[in-house]
Parts: structure tokens; C-alpha cells; sequence
């Protein structure tokens, strides 16, 4: 038997808990003589006292809407940006542990998304190929993921 989410379009204010929304709105300054406008400072980047950022390119698998799972995942040591390579969206999966039921939600175009730290999360969804992402994470020497399984799946359904 599954458990039900509707996954909700993705908004700063109902992401805050889980992370930030990388998104090119608000405030701005203009660089390179005029012609660009830099939306600054949008993430707050932890790799914890052994790590380094890294940026590494992912390709996943698109899936479709309604959606099982019954993984989600954290980074315990470190913070994971995710920057879509199209203008597609994706679906962003976060819930505060695992023991709580997650909260689904679909990217706008143009929308990334960072992870805080030892936020739990579910397996990157792209909706549509192809699934290119460029990816910020924790680098380092010692292991960095905790998954967890749950006993019944849930499914996301289109908002």
C-alpha cells in the first residue's frame, strides 16, 4: 500500500526548512560594464572542518509524474547544491527526518535548489530528459551518505 504526497510548486518560503531556492529574481547588481546581472551570495555552502567543495555533472534517469519511492537519502558532513543544465523541471523530494512524512516539489524553470546539511531527501528526479545537473557537494575522505528505506512507499502525485 502506498502513502500519497502532492508534490507543491518550489518556493523559498516553503523550502527554508530544508535549504535555499537558487533562482536569478530579487535583488541584483549589475556587472561586466552593465550587461549582467549577478544575483549574489544565493547559498549557504558547508563542507564541514575536512571537506572541500567540489562540482561534479550528473546524469540521471527522468521519471514521471505520479512518482514511488521509498529511499531517501542525507549528507551528514556536508551541504548539496543541485543546478539544472536545461531549463526543465525537477522534482525535489526533502523531509525533516525519517520518521516524518516528506513534502514533494516541482522546480520552476530556472530554479536549483541547496540541501543543508544532514537534510533528508529523495534521489535526483529530473521530469523530463535530458537530466543534466551540475552538482556542488562535499569532497573529502570520509563517508558522507545515510540512506534510509521506508517500509511502505509513498507516491507523489502531479500538484
Amino acid at each position: 500500500m502506498s502513502r500519497t504526497l502532492i508534490a507543491r510548486p518550489l518556493t523559498a518560503q516553503a523550502f527554508a526548512p530544508f535549504g535555499q531556492v537558487l533562482e536569478a529574481t530579487g535583488d541584483y547588481r549589475l556587472i561586466n560594464a552593465g550587461l549582467c546581472r549577478r544575483f549574489h551570495d544565493r547559498a549557504q555552502l558547508d563542507f564541514g572542518p575536512e571537506g572541500r567543495a567540489g562540482i561534479s555533472i550528473f546524469h540521471a534517469e527522468p521519471r514521471a509524474l505520479p512518482y514511488a519511492f521509498d529511499l531517501i537519502e542525507r549528507h551528514p558532513q556536508g551541504s548539496q547544491a543541485f543546478l539544472p543544465m536545461t531549463q526543465n523541471p525537477f522534482l525535489v523530494i526533502v523531509s525533516a527526518d525519517p520518521d516524518a512524512a516528506p513534502q514533494a516539489f516541482v522546480t520552476a524553470p530556472g530554479q536549483g535548489i541547496n540541501l543543508n546539511r544532514g537534510t533528508w531527501h529523495g534521489v535526483l528526479t529530473p521530469l523530463h530528459a535530458p537530466g543534466l545537473f551540475a552538482v556542488v557537494d562535499r569532497i573529502g575522505a570520509t563517508a558522507n551518505l545515510e540512506e534510509h528505506r521506508y517500509s511502505q512507499p509513498w507516491t507523489v502525485l502531479a500538484p
